[in-house]
């Protein structure tokens, strides 16, 4: 006969209001609200968000804005490049009346919603070396670089970027690295492996490239240095974060996927996917609050649909019996 007076176990707790530090696994009585509760771990997730005003797909390529301020630039729907672009404001999106001096699509951004960068992309041209800055109402010049490109990531903010690779004006990946100081462009050390179709994370002088194939490549201010591999060859995916905490998600792999990637600086980790399958994504935010907006879900179909994520982390839940 089992004796109950000789198992013991963690006391439950009563309290007034729910613990400010709870640890994996506790659970408590709070007599205010008479619930059993306890703090456990949830996974990451993505929700529907607000559609654009416009469908389309390769838009800017990298990381404008955070979830709840994040703008979208250009793109195409298959028949026509826009230049239009909007704002979203964690509900839904605004169209605003400065437009990008060109219709185009496949071109790198960064920034955020009122100071962005945007550079290269096509047309007229495959791959122009023109730049624009974006101040919260109108584009302006920011002058040329050496090498133009599209189909590729810039990575920091509207004075102090970084372009890494993409497509030449002949269509060719291209390794060449180039950086803006919020004056001049000028040309830095080569990534490791050309490539286009890729994209990027992070700050001008810690960055970090993934997609356009499985390599991924960091950036310390001088040097790109070959770091772990993601799991899937992808290309024009979307992304959000910083050098040591990214998330990727979507893209072809080659068919359009919705599979979402996180890293921690060392190593990439599965996560839950999107719920709709799409390439060439205009994306903002961090590692735990990423948005996904547009893209095409098949062949030249531009989608309105945007995604929010929200990352793994520990929660307080309710305990029922259900």
């Amino acid at each position: 006969m089992t004796a109950y007076t000789g198992i013991q176990g963690q006391n439950i707790l009563i309290v007034s209001s729910d613990p400010a530090n709870p640890t994996e696994g506790q659970i408590w009585y709070n007599s205010t609200s008479n619930l059993l509760k306890g703090y456990q771990f949830a996974a990451g997730a993505w929700a529907t968000g607000g559609n654009l005003n416009t469908a389309r797909f390769e838009p800017a390529l990298g990381v404008i804005g955070i979830q709840t301020a994040s703008l979208m630039v250009g793109g195409s729907n298959g028949a026509t490049f826009f230049n239009s672009t909007e704002s979203y404001d964690g509900t839904s999106w605004t169209s605003l009346p400065g437009t990008y001096p060109g219709s185009i699509g496949y071109f790198a951004g960064c920034g955020t919603q009122t100071a962005a960068l945007g550079a290269g992309g096509y047309p007229p041209i495959n791959g122009l070396n023109s730049a624009n800055t974006w101040n919260g109402s109108a584009w302006t010049s920011a002058g040329t670089f050496p090498t133009a490109v599209y189909t590729c990531p810039l990575i920091g903010t509207n004075t102090a970027a970084i372009l890494a690779g993409g497509a030449s004006t002949g269509g060719g990946p291209t390794n060449a690295s180039q950086s803006y100081n919020g004056s001049s462009w000028t040309t830095t050390s080569n990534i490791n492996t050309a490539r286009r179709g890729h994209n990027g994370v992070g700050i001008q002088t810690a960055g970090l490239i993934f997609g356009g194939g499985t390599n991924t490549e960091s950036w310390n201010g001088s040097s790109w240095t070959n770091t772990t591999s993601i799991p899937a060859s992808t290309t024009t995916a979307g992304a959000a974060g910083l050098q040591t905490t990214a998330l990727m998600f979507g893209g072809s792999a080659p068919a359009n996927t919705g599979a979402t990637f996180s890293f921690n600086g060392t190593s990439w980790t599965a996560e839950n996917s999107m719920a709709t399958a799409r390439r060439g994504i205009g994306s903002g935010g961090t590692q735990t609050s990423a948005l996904a907006s547009g893209g095409a879900t098949s062949g030249v179909t531009a989608t309105s649909a945007t995604e929010e994520w929200t990352g793994a982390a520990l929660v307080t839940k309710t305990i029922t019996t259900s």
